[in-house]
């Protein structure tokens, strides 16, 4: 058969493919159980109605043609809606779900569990077919979903801070639900049409995003000097692009930076190290990188700043206080009229919150009772608020925003990027396994449909095997999302400074996109394609894991591994 003939057939296979894959919608319709719970009761109601009255309290149902709106009105404090249907998954059915904010390594494929809460949206696999549930992104509550062998159930958080929010009459417009189902697709390819029809609005950057962050091998020791010797490499091992690459100043700069005790602001200038942040940015574009810089814009020591700006328990920012809000925006205006054109701010999730995504939890109810500034705003609604400024604030410049430790869901559209999983690292292996690998195919169906997913760094410190870290790169070149290096000058030979250079070059454009195509069978996928072209990774150290406790969660104060 000639090569002409054998391209021909191969073409007709995949249009037959491509025809066979049947994507329909379908409607919950209304639930079979209404619960309200307020401050000071719970009130299960029989459902099958679009309008449900609880005591002070209606929830409606309105059928919206592509998806179902929920509304909420109320003159109590209200906690939390559930919403009960009496749908059946057979028990044998395969579930995926997503995660509150970040993943921790932790999310794959998983049968049957009443116990496990599925934030956002879940994929249901059955013998012939896929059924996905969710809510549009930036919906005005948290909100998780439930499957057991006798139905399904959506939990609607709108509380604000730990309390009840004060809607006063209000009628929020909660979340819109979207259902559908897939036949003759992969979970994958369903996967990824689900997140397109739950995401209509999202914005991408202009370009490519990739290039050097200085965290993982200096973690926050960093001058200036070091930051232009940083660009020089990045310049070396991107010669030839006709993309640029990002060079990221990471958590150092700052004013109040003591390391590895505090990494907050003001964020009015640079420390000792960093004498001049606008002649800094200045000398980086005169070098050809494009700048880019860490902010954590809730923590901030500034005195002058009023404790009625702060939240009650912790002292970060309340951006539900539109003096805390605008205090915000000036910090992003100043950082943008530095030019700097790439702004990672981090840590909002744990300074709104304190708990990371891992700790979320209905049920919690361990902390003081505390709330928001804005007492008749839900905490979905406030987050939203303030990933709303900071886009606002940066299109000055139109400086590329990427959220880490932010709530994937509700920045979808607020954001260009978003760091999807924990952090990885410069220095054990096992940590950039277990928290890159997984976060890059679990949350790569987002790709494009949400943001553009960054599953982190690689980590070039000479602590972890160039092999391993090659691989890693290799990974988040050929699948098309942003790749950042952290890589120390002068640890790569030049055989490995060759490698990576050609994987850089690759991640300037981004034009492969290899997906996972074992994700349904382990946590941390190992085979990797695209068109039929495959690839084998090899994650794992021959003597196994590494059992070791520097390996799980940073905490809030020292980021060091």
């Amino acid at each position: 058969m000639s090569m002409q003939v054998k391209q021909n057939v191969n073409e007709k296979v995949q249009e037959e493919r491509i025809m066979q894959k049947k994507y329909a919608d379908f409607k919950l319709g209304v639930p079979d159980y209404v619960t309200v719970e307020t401050e000071d009761e719970r009130l299960v109601c029989q459902g099958g109605q679009p309008t449900v009255t609880a005591g002070a309290t209606t929830v409606e149902f309105q059928d919206a043609g592509e998806h179902e709106d929920i509304f909420v009105t109320s003159e109590d404090a209200v906690r939390c809606v559930k919403l009960r249907w009496n749908y059946k998954i057979p028990k044998s059915a395969r579930f995926l779900g997503d995660a509150w904010e970040r993943t921790y390594g932790d999310v794959e494929w998983h049968g049957m569990s009443g116990n496990r809460y599925l934030p956002w949206y879940f994929l249901a696999k059955l013998s012939e077919k896929v059924l996905c549930f969710g809510v549009k992104v930036r919906p005005s509550a948290m909100c998780c979903w439930q499957a057991d062998t006798k139905g399904i159930t959506l939990f609607l958080d709108v509380r604000c801070g730990n309390t009840g929010v004060q809607l006063k009459g209000r009628k929020l417009h909660v979340a819109q639900i979207v259902c559908m189902e897939s036949e003759g697709a992969d979970t994958f390819e369903t996967a990824q049409e689900f997140c397109k029809k739950m995401c209509t609005d999202p914005i991408f950057p202009e370009f490519p995003v990739y290039g050097s962050n200085n965290w993982y091998y200096a973690y926050g020791d960093s001058s200036e000097e070091e930051i232009l010797s940083d660009t020089d490499y990045i310049l070396k091992l991107t010669e030839g692009v006709k993309n640029p690459p990002f060079m990221v100043i990471d958590d150092c700069w700052q004013e109040h930076h003591r390391l590895d005790e505090y990494n907050g602001g003001p964020w009015t200038k640079g420390n000792a190290k960093f004498p001049d942040m606008k002649g800094l940015a200045d000398r980086l574009k005169e070098k050809g990188v494009r700048p880019g810089i860490w902010v954590r814009l809730l923590l901030n020591e500034d005195e002058n700043i009023p404790d009625e700006w702060r939240i009650s328990y912790n002292d970060c920012l309340d951006p539900s206080h539109p003096d805390a809000l605008a205090y915000i925006r000036r910090d992003i205006e100043r950082i943008c009229d530095w030019g700097y054109t790439l702004i990672k701010h981090d840590f909002s999730t744990f300074d709104l919150f304190g708990k990371w995504g891992f700790e979320a939890n209905l049920r919690d109810n361990s902390m003081e009772k505390w709330h928001f500034y804005d007492q008749t705003k839900t905490s979905a609604e406030i987050v939203k608020i303030l990933y709303q400024e900071v886009y606002d604030a940066s299109r000055s410049n139109n400086a590329v925003i990427i959220g880490c430790n932010t709530i994937g869901h509700l920045g979808a559209g607020l954001m260009h990027l978003n760091r999807t999983g924990d952090d990885t690292s410069g220095r054990i292996w096992e940590r950039t396994r277990r928290m890159g690998v997984n976060t890059l195919a679990f949350r790569l169906p987002q790709h494009n449909a949400f943001y553009h997913i960054d599953a982190d760094c690689v980590g070039i410190f000479g602590m972890i095997p160039w092999d391993k870290n090659r691989q890693w790169a290799d990974v988040l070149a050929k699948s098309g999302t942003p790749l950042f290096v952290s890589a120390k000058p002068g640890v790569l030979n030049p055989e490995e400074f060759e490698e990576l250079h050609q994987i850089m070059l690759r991640a300037s454009e981004q034009k492969e996109h290899f997906v996972p195509l074992d994700w349904e069978e382990i946590d941390c996928p190992e085979v990797w394609g695209e068109n039929g072209e495959t690839i084998t990774y090899d994650w794992y150290d021959n003597e196994g894991p590494t059992m070791d406790a520097t390996v799980e969660y940073y905490n809030a104060k020292v980021v060091v591994p």
